[in-house]
């Protein structure tokens, strides 16, 4: 027999997640059973063919038809939309507004779970999901606006027809804050919007990054006499008439290639106000906030999936006739790998535990503030180092396209770079920072306590770090990453998984230099944590 083990496919990803079930436990049974269906397809024969048709077909831009004229549309391959019609039918795009009784005070962690497992199928369709989610947040700035708007949002009908948004059965809604001259400086738009009514501007400007260009209407920044403000701009106006916007460009992405990001121009375009003149960047971030823990999310699913895929081959390759997997050196790679994962995702639902219960607790307001740019920051970074050496423990048949870890690969560094890099991050604990130290004190306070025992030597390391960035902009990311790995630990510990929480804390936390995995020592009992994280495929009952 050739020693190449099966593909890593007809699994259930939920269900060998133990981590994922854990949480999840007590949750309603309908939500369980939508978790399941969701991790049975998301390794499906049927959705891995979709993800890599979506993938190997990129997107095409038709600025301009057979007669000259603009039509300024891209051209997705069909398992693109047979993906978004999947994600919109499960309500990724809504379900955390919709006040559904079953995810009653947990909706942002109910959607986190399937938003989760879906990014370990297919990232790059989740771009339009996500952004279309945060919208209605924007949105609801402007009453009038959420109005007609807001309800084309909570439907679970994927409508991908270039008409007029008000006449179809849903729609989904872009991001456009990128300029050429500010990046990820929004203060720095030069857009220029002026008033035409009562809450209607017209705007002109370009927009370097824009992703889901065939969005029924873009959120984005324009200046006004009053600074900087928020609209929501149509692509297509309510009479059927093009609403301004050119489409210039694709950008040729390394990767999310089934998502077409575009440059786009805006030539006296029709926008909606959101917000009041002036406050835009405070409207939009309220957008922005709910697309970084997306951003998390997409990262940490990564990384779940690459694991998932490398242990399962691992287990099934031989190596002068005995298990890979049993080698030493190859277990204690496959158990510091798989604390990471625990950590991101428990990280990534603990944040998201947190936009539950901010309207009525102060300690979880101020974790979903402190910890939303400190967990993508950690999670993001972590993601594509992670999925190289998960890479590597499958060796070269894990470069080849025909594995999905290879478009993992090329699909990590996306969620590090999109809404703010890793030094706007920083830099956004610093402002949290700025404002006083009760936020941050509650903060580590909450870290502290859930760590246990071990907790007040780690809130001392924490509080120096604070004092050292409070006097150096540069030990920013110092504090942002510390705070990370304890905030990773604590949950870890606060889930009742102590002997993971504490391999993870001491390998991470200690201060010993870690440059590579496989750090391990023979204090901790790698396969004994491979085995708890990672159950064995073949075991699984949901197979």
């Amino acid at each position: 027999m050739v020693n190449q083990p099966r593909l890593y496919a007809g699994v259930n990803a939920y269900r060998l997640d133990p981590l994922l079930t854990d949480v999840t436990a007590d949750m309603p049974k309908s939500l369980r059973e939508g978790f399941d269906a969701i991790g049975r397809f998301t390794t499906s024969v049927e959705g891995q063919d979709l993800a890599r048709m979506a993938n190997r077909s990129a997107p095409e831009l038709r600025a301009l038809d057979a007669r000259g004229e603009r039509t300024d549309q891209v051209e997705y391959h069909p398992a693109y939309h047979a993906l978004m019609r999947r994600s919109v039918a499960a309500g990724l795009h809504c379900s955390v507004w919709e006040n559904v009784p079953d995810e009653a005070g947990i909706s942002h962690q109910a959607r986190a779970v399937r938003f989760f497992l879906t990014a370990g199928l297919e990232r790059g369709h989740l771009a339009a999901i996500s952004t279309t989610a945060a919208s209605v947040a924007a949105i609801a700035a402007s009453p009038r606006v959420a109005k007609d708007w807001a309800p084309r949002v909570l439907t679970r009908r994927y409508d991908s027809a270039t008409k007029p948004a008000m006449r179809k059965q849903g729609v989904t809604i872009g991001m456009a804050m990128t300029e050429r001259q500010g990046g990820s400086d929004v203060e720095g738009c030069a857009s220029t919007a002026s008033r035409v009514g009562e809450g209607i501007y017209r705007l002109t400007g370009e927009k370097w990054f824009v992703g889901a260009p065939m969005s029924d209407a873009f959120v984005t920044l324009g200046r006004t006499e009053e600074g900087v403000s928020c609209f929501l701009v149509p692509r297509v106006l309510e009479d059927g008439a093009a609403n301004g916007i050119e489409l210039r460009r694709l950008k040729d992405m390394s990767g999310t290639r089934s998502n077409a990001c575009v440059e786009m121009g805006l030539s006296q375009s029709y926008g909606f106000l959101l917000g009041t003149a002036g406050t835009g960047v405070r409207t939009i971030l309220d957008m922005v906030t709910l697309t970084r823990l997306d951003c998390a999310l997409v990262s940490a699913g990564l990384m779940r999936a690459a694991l998932g895929e490398a242990v399962f081959h691992v287990r099934r390759r031989t190596v002068s006739g005995n298990p890979l997997a049993e080698r030493p050196i190859m277990t204690r790679v496959l158990a510091d790998l798989s604390l990471d994962t625990a950590a991101a995702t428990a990280l990534s639902l603990r944040l998201a535990r947190s936009f539950d219960r901010a309207r009525e607790s102060r300690e979880e307001a101020a974790y979903a503030r402190l910890m939303t740019p400190v967990t993508k920051y950690w999670v993001c970074k972590s993601a594509p180092g992670f999925v190289s050496e998960a890479m590597e423990c499958i060796g070269g048949s894990g470069y080849v396209e025909d594995r999905p870890i290879a478009r993992h690969y090329r699909d990590a560094p996306a969620s590090g770079l999109w809404e703010g890099t890793g030094n706007a991050m920083a830099l956004d604990v610093l402002r949290v920072l700025g404002r006083g130290r009760e936020l941050l004190d509650s903060v580590v306070a909450g870290i502290g306590h859930d760590l246990g025992p071990a907790g007040a030597r780690t809130v001392d390391v924490l509080r120096a770090a604070i004092a050292l960035a409070q006097e150096d902009e540069g030990a920013a990311r110092m504090l942002t990453e510390q705070l990370a790995l304890a905030a990773a630990a604590a949950e870890l510990n606060r889930l009742g998984a102590a002997h993971i929480a504490d391999a993870f804390a001491e390998t991470r936390l200690a201060g010993s230099w870690r440059s590579t995995y496989g750090m391990l020592d023979s204090r901790f009992d790698a396969a004994r944590i491979l085995e708890v994280l990672c159950p064995d495929a073949d075991a699984d009952a949901g197979r």
